[in-house]
């Protein structure tokens, strides 16, 4: 596999934060009625600040990586095709915008831009950066991963230790799960200490990765809300499968995910939770 260096993963972090500093920030808690849209519902939400950020950062990754493709949340929602691209590019991009676009849209301080690097299907790199504050969260496989502060200091980051299911804080997003899968683990979340949801993956997995929650749950998985937190998390130490206990793969949207800080974890936490 090709490699993704620390250039180049510096490149994709400028790439996000100029995208948050012209596009995002500017329109944050100015946005009129008539630059928010509804997609498929009221909890699914596209703003001016998504598609302007998503069209420059996908012209800049263009111009620092001739011939990758890029595979946008909003692009995709005109093509759904783009997805195709992902199994067999030989580097590809899944970006998006604005993570959490209901918390922006309604004023909260609750969102991230992101972006992970594929190749050839496989996840080598991926930025979370939170607009709010000008912090980075990183990873690159096989080299770890870490925030960058907003003055350039880098941090390790690392997953908490493992707990006994009854002792697990995190976020078990479980909207989107068939049923009866979507009922018995609404039932079964009296088995953890504390389960959370912020509506914004990006914070989700940055709290994850950084030791402060043990555990998240999802149904859907699209690329571009999964494959930049799933490497962090991967990197910062922790272990995740999908709840068959295949390995998470970016070209597959379905079959659930869960991550925990190890194996062990996995198999408790997935028996509290989608157990009888």
């Amino acid at each position: 596999m090709a490699t993704f260096t620390l250039a180049q993963i510096d490149a994709l972090d400028a790439i996000l934060r100029a995208a948050s500093t012209s596009e995002i920030m500017p329109r944050f808690r100015q946005l009129a009625d008539g630059d928010i849209r509804e997609k498929t519902g009221p909890l699914d939400l596209v703003t001016e600040a998504d598609e302007a950020a998503e069209r420059q950062i996908t012209a800049a990754l263009g111009r620092a990586f001739p011939g990758c493709v890029v595979v946008g949340e909003e692009a995709t929602a005109a093509d759904a095709g783009l997805l195709d691209t992902l199994a067999d590019a030989d580097l590809a991009f899944v970006v998006d915008p604005v993570d959490g676009t209901s918390n922006f849209a309604w004023g909260m301080p609750l969102f991230g831009c992101m972006a992970a690097a594929i190749v050839r299907g496989e996840v080598v790199a991926a930025v979370i950066h939170d607009p709010v504050v000008g912090m980075s969260a990183m990873a690159l496989r096989g080299e770890g991963a870490w925030n960058r502060e907003a003055d350039d200091r880098r941090n390790d980051m690392r997953v908490a230790g493992p707990v006994p299911v009854a002792e697990m804080t995190g976020a078990a997003n479980w909207r989107f799960l068939p049923e009866p899968q979507r009922s018995r683990v609404g039932r079964n979340l009296d088995r953890v200490s504390v389960s959370f949801g912020y509506r914004c993956a990006a914070h989700e997995y940055r709290l994850l990765a950084a030791g402060r929650c043990h555990y998240l749950l999802y149904g859907k998985l699209m690329p571009w809300d999964h494959a930049p937190g799933w490497l962090l998390h991967q990197e910062a130490g922790g272990y995740s499968a999908q709840f068959d206990g295949r390995p998470y793969r970016p070209t597959v949207t379905g079959g659930g995910l869960i991550c925990t800080p190890d194996e062990a974890s996995f198999e408790a936490l997935r028996e509290a939770l989608l157990g009888g």
